[in-house]
């Protein structure tokens, strides 16, 4: 090759120099060195070595060297607890772990790692040496593991491994348990404790080393040092900020049930008094992090939040605003309405939705004002700001104040009322379908479809009014029905269905609307006449629903169910609304809706139509109406019947007969099912079956309709027809025959007992037999119709092919005519003789016969329509035809 130039030789020759420098250092000897017995000469030529090895490996530890380098980080520790001397060496050592470490092959990574993993391990470890400078540097040398920089010069033949090759070695070494254990080791140290912590939060960055320094109970060791004395202020944020990786990258649950001790609510209530009362903008933040922290242990009813005080203090700061009533908890605090101070507030609201959930609270809540204060939020925007909040802001916290209310408002029912709230409330909702100028900004996660219009607003005071209704309270109700809520509720209904597009918002307020009146309307029946004006056309309307948009997943299938249960509750029982909901078609509006068959849908519409027919009318209607392929009403509830049986594993022939005489209506799950005794008092499983299908409902659906003179059935709808006839009959025997093999297990009834009990079974046996000949007998009776209507058919047939046969003879004749002249002279004689035979014998007296013949034509078929009379004789008319 061409020779290289005088650089290249240079570089060579430094390269291969540093190569035989790096394999003269023989770290076996270094490793007996130290471990040499102390002396003087000999801790001049140990310490004179550790600075070579130092030197020697300046630009990073090669992979295949660190075991060793790590048996001489250990040798310096011990060395240091008796001489100082090695500490800056020790120091320097642990500073080139921040460098890259080198590898020879791609490999090496992968084969090192279990060994690179412990070596890194050893650095925690090494957190047990009593001098503040080693640990400094240990913590400084595992944050440089996150800003890897790569050396001045690189080994020949080495190269640096990859930038998170160190962080994934720590998190399989487990450096960030350590480094948290080490935590007790530097309590009185401040600044070694902040450089710990500095180190953590790096680590903490990652899920793995958060799971790892929760094993070392990490929550509640930071959660204690917020409060720990610092003019610096870096203790409290470094802490709150693991705090926060810990929650985000770990366990939440954990992290919760670590900061569930009463020592560590009481050190976040300082440290939060403490932030609450700064003035910089991090302290602000930190405040707000402290809340978020405190609202999460606030879901856990077990946390000490009441006992510590911390929850009086939430609460109060979140109305002090609104109720001005003096207070020393949070005296001298005021709101600058700045950005923090509006998510505080936000905040603030939220916990108060939290604590609600907790009944120890509910003293609390009540004590402190929050239903005033909440209900401050429930009046009419009536200026663009408030209390120094923007527009925007404001909206926001009036919808927040509307949310929390609405669960709030069932814990503290008797503020509730005494505030009165269902009156404000119902101002309110007539504000929102008003036509004031209002343009909602939908800005916030409550202000969802708001923009431009009263939508949110709307849809949170709805939400408060369903709480409070679901309470079934008289007051509550009787409060409502007294300010007029029921028309105000359906003017909504109808004002929302009209103005607002169908999306997931719309129907939510839709089925909010339909369930507060049915619990105001149930067992009322003034009540019920008054939803009867308006309420039964938007029921209609929504019973009209295309069944397609039941799987749309906006909930179509939520306000379907509010409409049926609204049928139920709001009709029901009143003849008026009764009646006009028949004149509206309802009730084939309901069978179409059980036309689907959808099993949710069934059973509720099942229940609705057997209490319907306690009105005489009804029968009619559902007699009338036709499904598709004109499908009756009793064919449809017969096919449900069989469905359901099948779904039961109910045990029938081919046809649709009792198979099991003895255990006719037994589903698969009964058949199986052993012999339990159960107390007197507790229904058996024959009883509870009941309630777990429709075969109850269909059976007595019915028995209102009745059982003869049912239109449109099959013989195999007839078969089905049976059994449902005789379900109660069969449900009977069931019972009986528990009871027998109840009585079995527990003892031998006597002789007499055991004799009716058998005759009882054999009644229930006998009347599955009988049924069983009734379903053959429909059978063969149909099979015979079905041979009779066969034979006819067939007659038909022949009749049709007879007719084929003569008009092909017929064909055949007229073709032997038109071929053959002696065949048409015959037919022509025969015609002839034929029209002549069928001449009266007796001739027309007084007058000429016209032959109606014409001359000459040799032709069978008839004359045509036209017919020439040349004269007709003077004396039938007097002269000539001129």
């Amino acid at each position: 090759g061409p020779p290289h130039s005088g650089g290249e030789r240079r570089t060579n020759a430094s390269d291969a120099a540093q190569d035989t420098q790096l394999r003269s250092v023989d770290l076996d000897h270094v490793i007996k060195l130290l471990a040499g017995s102390d002396s003087k000469d000999l801790e001049k030529e140990q310490l004179k070595t550790l600075k070579k090895v130092t030197k020697h490996f300046e630009n990073g530890f090669p992979l295949k060297d660190l075991e060793q380098i790590v048996r001489i980080l250990n040798l310096c520790a011990e060395k240091m607890k008796e001489q100082e001397a090695f500490t800056e060496c020790l120091c320097e050592l642990i500073k080139l772990f921040g460098l890259p470490f080198q590898k020879q092959k791609s490999s090496d990574e992968v084969n090192y790692s279990l060994a690179v993993a412990q070596c890194i391990a050893q650095l925690g470890y090494l957190m047990r040496v009593p001098s503040s400078q080693v640990r400094i540097q240990i913590c400084k040398c595992v944050i440089s593991f996150y800003k890897m920089e790569l050396p001045g010069k690189l080994l020949s033949g080495y190269q640096p491994t990859s930038a998170n090759y160190k962080i994934q070695m720590a998190e399989l070494g487990g450096l960030a348990e350590t480094l948290v254990l080490s935590l007790a080791s530097v309590e009185n140290q401040l600044t070694e404790k902040l450089w710990v912590l500095k180190a953590l939060q790096h680590l903490s960055i990652s899920g793995v080393n958060c799971r790892l320094m929760m094993k070392a109970q990490a929550a509640s060791r930071l959660c204690l040092y917020l409060n720990g004395a610092d003019p610096s202020g870096q203790l409290v944020f470094r802490s709150s900020d693991i705090l926060w990786n810990l929650l985000e990258n770990g366990s939440k649950e954990e992290v919760v049930n670590q900061l569930s001790s009463l020592e560590c609510v009481h050190a976040l209530k300082e440290v939060f008094v403490d932030a609450l009362h700064g003035f910089r903008h991090c302290d602000h933040q930190l405040r707000n992090d402290l809340l978020v922290i405190a609202t999460l242990l606030a879901e856990n009813p077990a946390v000490p939040m009441i006992e510590t005080g911390f929850a009086k203090l939430l609460i109060v700061l979140a109305t002090f605003t609104e109720v001005k009533v003096p207070n020393p908890l949070i005296k001298g605090l005021k709101l600058t309405f700045s950005y923090e101070d509006f998510e505080m507030k936000k905040l603030l609201f939220n916990i108060i939705g939290v604590l609600s959930k907790n009944p120890s609270a509910a003293q609390l809540l009540s004590e402190n004002y929050v239903m005033p204060a909440l209900l401050c939020y429930v009046k009419p925007n009536q200026k663009p700001g408030f209390h120094d909040w923007s527009a925007a802001q404001y909206e926001e916290l009036q919808l927040h104040a509307i949310a929390v209310l609405a669960s709030v408002a069932p814990v503290l029912v008797d503020k509730y009322l005494s505030c009165q709230a269902n009156t404000l409330l119902l101002m309110f909702l007539e504000w929102c379908i008003g036509q004031d100028p209002f343009f909602g900004r939908g800005n916030s996660f409550h202000g969802t479809g708001g923009r431009g219009n009263k939508l949110a607003q709307m849809r949170y005071s709805l939400r408060v009014l369903r709480s409070v209704a679901s309470l079934y309270d008289d007051a509550v109700n009787l409060s409502l029905c007294d300010q007029g809520a029921i028309s105000q509720l359906l003017d909504i209904l109808k004002y929302a269905t009209n103005k607002f597009k169908e999306d997931a918002i719309l129907l939510e307020i839709q089925a909010d609307i339909l369930f507060i009146l049915c619990v105001l309307c149930e067992n009322d029946l003034h009540r019920k006449e008054l939803f009867s004006y308006e309420g039964i056309d938007m029921l209609i309307l929504f019973l009209q629903m295309d069944p397609k948009k039941l799987y749309s997943g906006l909930g179509h299938s939520c306000l379907l169910f509010s409409a049926l249960d609204c049928v139920w509750s709001c009709i029901i029982g009143c003849c008026i609304a009764e009646d006009h909901f028949l004149e509206k078609q309802g009730i084939f509006l309901l069978l179409d809706l059980l036309a689907l068959k959808e099993k949710n849908l069934c059973n509720i519409i099942l229940g609705i139509l057997i209490e319907f027919c306690d009105n005489p009318k009804t029968t009619l209607h559902i007699n009338t109406w036709r499904g598709e392929k004109d499908q009756t009403a009793a064919k449809l509830l017969i096919q449900l019947w069989r469905q359901e049986e099948l779904d039961l594993g109910v045990r029938r022939d081919q046809h649709g007969r009792i198979v099991d005489m003895k255990r006719p209506i037994a589903s698969s799950f009964q058949r199986q099912q052993k012999v339990i005794p159960v107390p007197a008092n507790c229904p058996s499983f024959a009883i509870m079956e009941i309630s777990e299908n429709m075969r109850a409902k269909l059976y007595s659906l019915f028995c209102k309709l009745g059982f003869e003179n049912l239109p449109g059935l099959s013989s195999e709808d007839f078969v089905t027809l049976a059994i449902i006839q005789r379900y109660i009959d069969f449900k009977v025997g069931e019972v009986w025959s528990e009871i027998c093999a109840e009585l079995k297990e527990e003892f031998s009834p006597i002789t007499s007992d055991e004799e009716v009990l058998m005759a009882i079974l054999k009644i229930s046996e006998d009347t599955g037999r009988a049924v069983n000949v009734l379903q053959t007998e429909l059978l063969e009776s149909q099979l015979h119709q079905e041979i009779q209507d066969e034979k006819k058919t067939y007659k038909k047939i022949q009749a049709t092919r007879r007719q084929k046969e003569i008009i092909n003879k017929s064909w055949q004749n007229f073709l032997t005519r038109t071929s053959n002249y002696e065949a048409l002279k015959k037919a022509k004689k025969l015609q002839e003789e034929a029209i002549e035979a069928s001449r009266p014998k007796s001739q027309t007296q007084n007058g000429e016969v016209h032959s109606t013949d014409i001359k000459g034509l040799h032709t069978t078929i008839g004359p045509g329509r036209l017919v020439t009379v040349e004269s007709t004789p003077p004396q039938f008319t007097g002269g000539p035809l001129a």
